[in-house]
This record gives structure tokens, sequence and C-alpha cells, in this order.
């Protein structure tokens, strides 16, 4: 009776370590740079474009929206109110309002569940199987008839799609070195700036439909959940990590686990930790990227729900406005990398790097909100394209939270912390656009955005100063050699594993 109790002791131990320890020992082994270079450059090729596109499927489903109201969806489905007892007629645009924050409500309900669902279980196979669930809801859109229909499917569009941006996290911190994850963050999260542009040109194209049996705006639902699909079923073919990863050799692995020991974030754990549970909820800086997160999103809150809306105030058609959509996913798109790049080259940039690209949008919601509208007015088109400099803002704060822990748990748990933020920030954003203070360019949006920014630049600061005091603390620490590559893949968090830096 004994060996069976040992056994089964065995297979608890060996589930509650971290993957890697499967195919690699407690001490280091030299690589071959060489080959190190190859199994990077065959990681990049797979998983990179996928993610991209991944990312960028959610990033238009999302704005879709925006380019909807302008094709008639707004009259269509009663999401606008004009009060006729004053004078003039007052049109409140409250609904539309609510449509948008109520797909982060979904997505707030979806994100811990399906969080949890990725770590526990095979990850291509729950990815895939919610991806094409999403696909689904999405093209049910084109089914709505009233906008209390539209509220109910954007509740569960958010549900389903939440699995995705958290998900992302969590491979780039499986795969890729600390030095390495800020380049690839930005790689898949500059899908924001780039779908901005792919998103505007295909929902132009569907603007010049005339006729036919569905709405303009019906057709873009249809075709956002038919992309989608069929991206779902390209999802199953994601490995867990790289000790499982199928487009690697058996020593190609060995290679692409081996490469993380220095990083000490380990790779994958299947086993839901409590303690690691509990110092997740307890640690300081994990809420501090969280507010920053919520703060700097506030602005995608209000420009992919209103962004076409927004600049068609400017004096331009809905046509227009649609094409000037391309200068703010340029700026998203080409910044995100640049960032991305910089901090990968340069140590210990990103948190200033954050901190400088506030500035540009604190000065694009002042040229908006302070200048002239007039018929085709350029200041307020200038202010609203530098404004996106939150994608590289919120780009660097994903990548500055991912890097700085460790233990699977704890990384589900902050890759959902900072994903709870990204809804708060896309809920308060359309809700600080009220109609009614339209003649004075929406106020409360643009002040509310500069408040916000004002507060990522403070808390980046206090950020910079916890992290750089604790490396220093525990560089003075004993160093054994042997012991810290033991320690890598133990599933330990940040806080246990003394040996482990933190990036600024």
């Amino acid at each position: 009776m004994g060996r069976p109790d040992h056994e089964e002791r065995s297979s608890i131990q060996s589930l509650e370590k971290d993957a890697a320890a499967a195919i690699v020992p407690d001490h280091a082994v030299e690589l071959d740079k060489a080959a190190e270079r190859r199994v990077l450059r065959k990681i990049d090729l797979f998983l990179i474009p996928l993610m991209w596109v991944g990312y960028g499927l959610v990033y238009y489903d999302k704005a879709i929206l925006g380019s909807a109201v302008l094709f008639g969806m707004t009259k269509d489905l009663q999401l606008s109110v004009v009060d006729p007892s004053t004078t003039p007629p007052k049109t409140s645009t409250e609904r539309l309002s609510w449509a948008t924050s109520l797909f982060y409500f979904g997505m707030l309900c979806g994100l811990y569940p399906l969080t949890f669902l990725l770590q526990r279980f095979t990850m291509g196979k729950v990815l895939g199987g919610v991806v094409i669930l999403w696909g689904l809801v999405a093209m049910l859109t084109a089914t709505v008839t009233s906008w209390r229909g539209l509220f109910a499917q954007r509740f569960f569009l958010g549900f389903v799609e939440s699995i995705m941006p958290t998900a992302f996290m969590c491979i780039i911190s499986n795969y890729y070195t600390q030095q390495e994850q800020a380049l690839r963050q930005s790689w898949w999260f500059s899908a924001t700036g780039g779908w901005t542009i792919i998103g505007g040109a295909l929902n132009y194209a569907f603007a010049q439909i005339e006729g036919g049996g569905l709405k303009r705006w019906q057709y873009i639902y249809l075709l956002a959940g038919a992309l989608t699909v069929m991206y779902g079923g390209v999802c199953f073919a994601i490995p867990n990590s790289a000790v499982s990863a199928w487009f690697l050799t058996g020593e190609e692995r060995v290679v692409a686990v081996e490469r993380l020991r220095k990083g000490q974030t380990g790779v994958r754990c299947q086993v839901l930790k409590k303690s690691q549970l509990k110092e997740a909820v307890l640690d300081v800086k994990i809420w501090v990227v969280a507010i920053m997160m919520a703060a700097a999103y506030t602005v995608n809150g209000a420009v992919s729900g209103f962004g076409p809306l927004i600049v068609s105030t400017f004096g331009y058609t809905p046509l227009e406005a649609i094409l000037l959509q391309f200068p703010l996913g340029g700026v998203v798109f080409i910044f995100i990398l640049l960032t991305g790049y910089l901090s990968s080259r340069i140590p210990h940039i990103r948190l200033p790097l954050l901190v400088a690209c506030c500035l540009p949008v604190i000065a694009g919601c002042a040229m908006i909100w302070r200048s002239t509208w007039y018929r085709r007015a350029p200041t307020p088109v200038a202010g609203y394209t530098i404004i996106g400099f939150f994608g590289p803002v919120v780009s660097l704060i994903i990548s500055i939270g991912m890097a700085n822990v460790a233990g699977a748990t704890k990384k589900s748990f902050t890759a959902a912390a900072i994903f709870v933020a990204y809804c708060v920030g896309n809920i308060v954003g359309p809700l600080l656009i009220k109609t009614p203070t339209l003649d004075r360019h929406y106020p409360a949006l643009w002040l509310g955005l500069i408040i916000c920014y004002c507060i990522v630049i403070v808390l980046a600061i206090l950020l910079y100063i916890l992290l750089w005091r604790e490396n220093k603390r525990r560089d003075g620490l004993p160093q054994d050699e042997a012991e810290r590559d033991a320690y890598a893949f133990r599933d330990l968090t940040d806080k246990e594993n003394l040996y482990f830096r933190y990036v600024l």
C-alpha cells in the first residue's frame, strides 16, 4: 500500500512544479548562441503573427461600433434619444455610451473564470473553443433589432472576448526572457494601431454598399464574426508552453526552456496555488500597475466607441471621419513598436519612456478641448491624432506588469488584474462623453483624460522608486549561483525568489 501513496505524492509534487522541470535539470546548461537564436526565431515566427491577428480582431470587434453608428445603427436600434421639450431639441447618446460600456462589464465577468480555465486546462483547446464562440456571438449582432438586444449582445460578446489579452500576456511571459518581453508585447499590441487602419479601410469599403438585403453595419459584423471563427480554428494549434511546443524539436524545446532560467520567471504550472494568490492580492506593485492601466485606457474607451463620431463633430463627413482614424492608427502602431524596441535595447528605460509618452496625450486632449471647432478644423484633428500615444503607454504598462512577477498563479492573477483595470478604463471613458456639452467641446471628457494621465505619471515615478530600491536591497544580499539556477523552475514568486530582479 505504501507504493501507491508514494506515487500519488510524486504526481502531486510534479504538478506543483513548473513544467520546465520535466525537461531541464536543476543546474544551468551552457547554450549554443546560434541554436538559441534559431529557436527564438522559430518561436517568433509561430507566435507573433498569430497573436497580432488575434488582438487585431479583438480591437476591430470593439471599434466597429464607432463606425456602425455612422452607418445607421444609431437610428435602427434607437441608440440616440431626442428631447423635444428643449429649444433647440437636445439629442442624448447615453444608450450608445452604455452599449460601449456593457461590453467591458461582460469582460469583467468573464475575466477571472476564463483566465484560470486557461491555466488549469490545455491552452489551445480552451482558447480555440472560446474564440469560435466569440465569433458566433459577433455575427449575431446582425440579428439585433433594438437597443435592449444590443445591450445583451454586447455583454456576452465582452464575456467571451475577455480571454484573449490575458492569454497573450501569459504566452509572452512563458516563452520570452524579461529583456525580450517588452519588444514582443509591443509586436502583438501594435495590432491596436494596425487594425485601426485595416478596420477603417474595411469599414470605408462597406460604406460604398448600396442596396442589398442587409444594412451596411450588419455586413460589417458578419465579416468580423466570420474572420474570428476561422481564427478560432487556428487557435487549437497553440501549445501549452515551450515544454510541449510541437513546432520545435526535442532539443529545441530544451533550449527554449533553458534560456528562460536567468530571468527566474518560470514557464508554466497548472496547479492554482493559494499562497501565490494571497501574495498577489497583497502586492502593492500589482495594484499600482492596475491603477495606471485603468487611468491610461480611459482614452481607448472614448476613441474605440466614439472616435469617428467625435471627429465628425469637427466638421467632417462620416466617410472622412473614418479615414481620419488612419493617422491615429499610424501613431499607435509606430510608437508601440518603437518603445518596444528601445525597451529591449536599453536597460531600465520602460518607466521613463512611459512618462514621456503620457505628455503628447495630455497635449492632444488640451488641443481638442481648447481649440476652435469649425468646418474641417485642423487643430482638433491634430490633437486627436497625437492622443494615439496612449498606445505605447498601455503597451509599456503591460510589459512592466508582466515582467515584474513570477510564479504561474501570480502571473495569471496579474494578467487578470491588469485586464480588469483595462475594462474599468474602457467603461469610464464613454461615460465621460456628455452630448449636451458638445457646444463646449465635451469638457468632462478632455479634462478627465488629462487628470487620468497625470495620475499615470505620478504612479510611474512611484513604481520606479519602489522597484529600484528593492533591486538595490537584493543586490546587497549573498549570491549563490547554484542556488539561483535551482530556483529558476520551482514555480517561486518574485518575492519568494530573492534572485529575481525587477525591470524598470
